[in-house]
């Protein structure tokens, strides 16, 4: 894999080198060559003005770009291609035309062929060669990940016990009883004593998705306003502390007098941290998680819950996990990390080392797992740039 050289005009990247097709002519056996149905993603490096596509944590090819000039500068983070035109004009910029555009924010940021003196030099687009857009627009696929970071980042393989897994139901056990076997005479002789007991591997329930790669994300959640728990607790509990609107007003101050009186309590009105404990105690409150775990398909919505991060007051960063390939009925999977904010929060181990997630979601997890989900991993806002038509999209600049 030769680093490319030269501007627009060279011949940067065949369609050999990033067709799905022509790596699995080249070797059907994928056990051999893990890497060839790997996902392909890109990373971009500001620092080095490089764009360089990667199958799975094979690097297949690499080529200049010009990114954003000052005061246009091109933003750094985690983006997904949401739309592609192999012609297109600016709507922002006199009608500029885009070729070959790929875009990954609706606010106007995209990969499209451009010129490239050899600096940053467009308006926050990544301009590309000619021949190399070309080639890697009739590649690419909508949703496809585009990591753009200051300096270079590299994919890394990574295995976690926090990572999802293919689901692997357990094996069903099928026996005839002795009592069942004297019951019918016909069974009797014809059955060898071994055989009462037979294995039988259990049905993979199908998943109607498996060619649509997960988009899941896990971010620090803001605990509750403690008043508007409270709140609610008395107001279940048939005490009216008046609206759940955060305020420790009159109406609240009689439902805590009352709790307190009913309760054996010194009667104050005021909330302290032991009374609060009480009541959340009678009431059968639970304390939520700290986090999110949010999942997307196709740039929508079709999972959402919370599972904790260790240490939650310190760094995260952002760090983008992505499963390797494999099949039905595959007992494990492989997944590579991409920090996109080089060391910030530790390494990608040290981030997932402070995650914990239930048995319970982890099981509903590996049921939906698909080739090519990634999980992202961010201490970053993600809700501002995220919406319909898009991927969880994290801005880290």
């Amino acid at each position: 894999m030769g680093m490319l050289a030269g501007l627009a005009g060279a011949a940067f990247l065949s369609v050999a080198a990033l067709s799905p097709a022509a790596a699995h002519d080249a070797s059907s056996d994928t056990s051999e060559n893990p890497s060839k149905q790997a996902p392909l993603h890109m990373l971009v490096s500001l620092d080095d003005q490089q764009i360089k596509v990667y199958r799975g944590a094979d690097l297949i090819e690499t080529s200049p770009i010009s990114s954003g000039m000052r005061g246009y500068s091109t933003p750094t983070g985690v983006f997904s291609i949401l739309e592609k035109r192999r012609k297109h004009f600016s709507n922002l910029y006199d009608d500029a035309p885009m070729p070959f555009m790929q875009r990954l924010t609706w606010s106007g940021i995209a990969l499209h062929v451009g010129k490239l003196p050899g600096y940053p030099a467009s308006h926050g687009c990544i301009r590309l060669p000619r021949n190399f857009a070309q080639t890697l627009y009739s590649t690419t696929e909508r949703g496809m990940h585009v990591v753009i970071t200051r300096q270079a980042a590299e994919p890394v393989r990574v295995s976690h016990t926090v990572l999802p897994q293919p689901f692997a139901p357990e094996t069903a056990v099928a026996s005839l009883s002795e009592k069942t076997i004297e019951a019918d005479p016909a069974l009797r002789g014809a059955i060898p004593e071994a055989s009462l007991e037979t294995s039988v591997p259990a049905i993979l329930p199908e998943n109607p998705y498996f060619d649509q790669p997960l988009r899941m994300i896990i971010t620090p959640q803001e605990p509750p306003n403690r008043v508007k728990v409270l709140q609610d607790l008395l107001n279940r509990m048939g005490f009216d502390a008046g609206p759940v609107d955060g305020v420790m007003g009159r109406k609240t101050r009689a439902a805590i007098s009352l709790f307190q009186e009913g309760a054996d309590l010194p009667v104050t009105g005021n909330l302290t941290d032991a009374l609060e404990a009480r009541i959340q105690a009678d009431g059968g409150y639970e304390k939520p998680q700290n986090a999110m775990l949010r999942i997307r398909r196709k740039f929508r919505d079709i999972y959402a819950t919370q599972v904790t991060v260790k240490n939650i007051d310190r760094e995260i960063g952002t760090h983008v996990f992505t499963a390797l390939d494999f099949r039905p009925g595959d007992a494990a999977v492989d997944w590579i990390a991409v920090s996109a904010e080089g060391q910030r929060g530790g390494s990608p181990k040290d981030v997932l080392d402070r995650i914990e997630i239930s048995a319970k979601v982890a099981d509903e997890l590996a049921k939906m797992l698909t080739p090519g989900t990634s999980l992202t991993v961010t201490d970053r806002e993600f809700a501002r740039n995220t919406g319909l038509g898009t991927d969880f999209v994290v801005i880290t600049r």
